[in-house]
């Protein structure tokens, strides 16, 4: 049997009510607005989304909206296809947002890490904004 690929669950706590974050952060159009380390800008194209990142043009696609805060999605650069798992759950009044990061074939541990860093970075931005509204 192949081990599994290395993975990091990220999260942050937001003051802010769970449907409220699931409605911010499943709107691709408002990633720029926190998801500044990965996203420039956002368009639609079809049935997907295009990311202009700091690394140039990436493809998204989002799972459909859904009533369980699951905003899992795939990214596509230079035809590699990565999954990312991210939710938001309740916790109390406010929400968790949950975010697993999966190592690729061939990242070494300084990009994972540096990867990891960034993400956090951007759950921060979101919590910023999520709790300043």
């Amino acid at each position: 049997m192949e081990p599994l690929p290395e993975s990091r669950t990220l999260s942050v706590s937001i003051n802010c009510d769970h449907k409220e974050v699931y409605e911010f952060a499943s709107n691709p159009e408002n990633m720029p607005k926190w998801a500044k380390s990965f996203c420039i800008s956002v368009k639609k194209s079809e049935n997907l989304w295009i990311a202009e990142t700091p690394s140039g043009p990436v493809k998204i696609e989002f799972v459909e909206r859904n009533a369980f805060g699951v905003m899992d999605h795939c990214v596509t650069v230079s035809g590699v296809k990565a999954f990312n798992a991210m939710r938001v759950i309740r916790n109390g009044k406010g929400s968790e947002l949950l975010f697993t990061l999966f190592r690729q074939p061939g990242v070494e541990d300084r990009k994972f890490n540096e990867d990891a860093k960034l993400i956090e970075k951007d759950l921060a931005n979101l919590k910023a904004v999520m709790e300043s509204r």
